[in-house]
């Protein structure tokens, strides 16, 4: 996979034509855990990079004469958290619906925000200037797509105590190895993490097993 840097500082013009572009902006500003500061917040902002992208590699294909229904990206993916939905009183989703069906219909008619809130899943239908379009959007539970979160997110509390239940372990091993080779890369780790590694390193009942990581 060839990286091409910063997205805001990428032309979508120069970029090689692709059949979908994905992307999933940090989503501190929109998650119920974050400050909420939407789609204006500095990093979930960047949808608006990936909108800008596609547009102008769209706008490229046109120029350079294909056929407006075979015009590259064809599809465009993005992935946030469910706060997406509610976040600014459901107005920054309805921003995403808008500019989404603007990159094919410019003068796309703004979305209502639904009296009941959005929907876990939905759809929207028109017609662009290339042909047709659909959006749809759809939460998904992350244990069920190889992400256990809750399980995940306990194991990590877990693992941050100074003696940790026997099943959390990081052999002793394994944590001195973390540790050096974040001092060799002159990486930081979070204060609460080193000290619990460091703690782990020290108990004497961690196991000294090989192959060192427990599963996280």
């Amino acid at each position: 996979m060839k990286h091409y840097g910063d997205i805001r500082a990428l032309d979508g013009a120069k970029l090689p034509p692709v059949d979908c572009i994905t992307g999933g902006s940090p989503c501190q500003d929109l998650s119920v855990a974050g400050k909420r500061a939407g789609l204006a917040g500095e990093r979930s902002g960047l949808f608006m990079e990936q909108v800008r992208i596609v547009k102008e590699m769209r706008e490229n294909e046109m120029r350079n004469g294909r056929p407006a229904e075979l015009v590259r990206p064809r599809y465009m993916v993005w992935e946030n958290v469910p706060g997406a939905f509610s976040s600014n009183g459901g107005k920054d989703f309805a921003a995403v619906l808008e500019e989404t069906a603007r990159i094919a219909c410019p003068d796309a008619p703004a979305v209502p925000v639904p009296a009941k809130g959005w929907p876990k899943a939905g759809c929207l239908t028109g017609m662009g200037a290339s042909g047709p379009f659909s959006i749809a959007w759809r939460v998904h539970d992350a244990q069920f797509w190889g992400v256990p979160r809750e399980e995940r997110e306990s194991r990590l509390s877990q693992i941050l105590e100074d003696c940790p239940p026997r099943k959390y372990y990081l052999s002793a091993r394994a944590c001195e190895g973390i540790l050096k080779r974040a001092a060799r890369r002159g990486k930081k780790l979070p204060e609460e993490l080193r000290r619990a590694l460091e703690a782990q390193a020290r108990c004497e009942c961690a196991p000294d097993v090989r192959g060192g990581v427990k599963e996280l």
